[in-house]
């Protein structure tokens, strides 16, 4: 069974994006399973409480979770055409100490959700230079950018769309394999 890390870059209770990663964990293929991760206790990067405390038990457990994973899922927000703070912070603690082996070589889909008409175009653009950074392997073989957002979301957040959901599955799937294609060179 390949193992999918997923992270919603939101902190919001009610997100599109948390929304769009449940729905994908629901849609994951036979053989495949998506460990929703969360951000939510990662405090801001401060070099000195790294120094005093070492990571906090919050980034721990996604360097954890990480480790295990076969894959990485982000499913990020767009906040002022870019990457969300809170998304771009959590990265970065989790390539702190051994973090940043963890990163080398794992494959990275990339997601999103937003209100506007164009989806998440430019925040899964400026995630590149970092995934580059960190030496991942991303993968480019699907693209799914939801748009228009407040309509296919029920009010607790959860995809209701059709087409939008069997897009999803499609991106799925077609990561999940890519995962196992991986494995058997």
């Amino acid at each position: 069974m390949k193992t999918i890390l997923g992270l919603s870059g939101s902190l919001r209770r009610i997100s599109f994006n948390s929304g769009l990663l449940r729905a994908a964990a629901e849609l994951a293929p036979d053989g495949a399973r998506i460990e929703i991760g969360t951000i939510r206790d990662v405090p801001l990067y401060d070099g000195d409480l790294e120094t005093a405390q070492g990571l906090p038990a919050a980034v721990r457990r996604l360097q954890s979770q990480l480790a295990a994973a076969d894959g990485l899922l982000l499913v990020t927000p767009e906040y002022n055409n870019g990457i969300p703070g809170v998304f771009k912070n959590a990265i970065d603690w989790m390539s702190r100490g051994e973090g940043l082996a963890m990163f080398v070589g794992k494959p990275v889909a990339v997601i999103g959700a937003s209100p506007g008409g164009f989806g998440t175009t430019l925040a899964q653009s400026h995630w590149l230079p970092v995934l580059r950074t960190l030496k991942t392997r991303p993968w480019f073989e699907g693209r799914l950018m939801v748009s228009r957002a407040k309509g296919l979301f029920d009010d607790d957040g959860n995809l209701t769309d059709d087409k939008t959901r069997a897009a999803l599955s499609d991106f799925v799937r077609g990561f999940a394999t890519s995962l196992q294609t991986a494995r058997s060179r």
